[in-house]
């Protein structure tokens, strides 16, 4: 689903009036775990540059760039290789400005590394700044990785070369494998996860993963803020992303795919305040009493 359209007056053949583009920079920044590494709140994600030309998704990371973001997410299996292709054709120019990271889905190390080898490749780098475990969905994901011969043997390679400076982890479907793979191993930086307003109804990351990430400082990404478009239903953009911002998160990846959505979410951030614990609770009353919560809407999850 597209995140935002214009209507109303735009049906009447009258263009709507576009706010004035924001100015670059003053984007909040938060430290990410326990790294050091300091993130705009907001980053750029790679998932979405299917809905649009080659050239526009291109466009569209110089234009988060020039307006201040520094955390650019992707993942290797994103469009079988092809966000990846973009960044590589935008982010050469200021690559040692940004923190980049990318993700592989392979359980093995043999595997890993080949997709870490490619990323860099295609991404026309050396390194990743952060190199990410994706989708820990189930317990037996974790058995694979942690078995030898499994890929966390490539990640620790990977930093050990300088191939990656620092390691995460993905999860969308269950917090339960979040947790016991923090349970697991020690040794990793971040931890990536959906966060949002109706979270807590169901297979609750806000409830359950988000607590036991922060009890082991790692640095916490938000992903799904607005419910993969769904909750725009109900809730503004600027609720969406207050509300997740309030939490202890560093940063949130947001799937742009036009310049007035990138403006729109950077100008939110800019002028962000952290909600009170009774503004964050009418929300979720808000996304209870509207029905927009469980399954129905969060369809990516499943318990384990």
């Amino acid at each position: 689903m597209r995140r935002r359209t214009f209507c109303g007056a735009a049906f009447a053949g009258v263009a709507p009036a576009r706010p004035p583009a924001p100015k670059a920079g003053a984007i909040p920044m938060r430290v990410l775990g326990k790294t050091g590494q300091e993130l705009t709140v907001i980053g750029m994600g790679g998932g979405r540059f299917d809905l649009i030309p080659f050239e526009e998704g291109t466009a569209l990371v110089r234009r988060a760039y020039e307006l201040g973001i520094n955390y650019f997410d992707v993942g290797r299996n994103y469009l079988n290789g092809k966000a990846e292709e973009v960044y590589g054709a935008a982010i050469p120019a200021f690559r040692k400005h940004i923190f980049l990271t990318t993700k592989t889905g392979q359980r093995t190390r043999q595997g890993a590394e080949a997709e870490l080898e490619q990323s860099l490749k295609t991404m026309k780098t050396d390194h990743v700044d952060l190199w990410e475990l994706h989708g820990i969905n189930r317990k037996a994901d974790i058995a694979r990785i942690l078995a030898p011969g499994g890929a966390l043997e490539a990640f620790e390679a990977a930093k050990k070369a300088g191939k990656c400076r620092f390691m995460g982890f993905t999860g969308h479907a269950d917090p339960a494998p979040i947790v016991e793979m923090l349970r697991s191993y020690d040794r990793f930086d971040t931890v990536l996860m959906p966060l949002h307003v109706a979270d807590t109804y169901y297979l609750s990351f806000e409830k359950n993963a988000l607590p036991a990430a922060r009890e082991r400082g790692l640095g916490i990404l938000g992903v799904k803020i607005f419910g993969n478009a769904f909750l725009l239903r109900t809730f503004s953009v600027r609720e969406c992303l207050s509300y997740t911002l309030t939490l202890p998160v560093t940063a949130v990846a947001l799937g742009f795919t036009t310049l007035g959505q990138l403006e729109d979410d950077v100008r939110i951030a800019q002028s962000f305040k952290p909600l009170s614990e009774a503004e964050m609770d009418a929300l979720r009353a808000r996304a209870a009493a509207d029905v927009v919560h469980g399954p129905a809407l969060e369809y990516w999850k499943k318990p384990s």
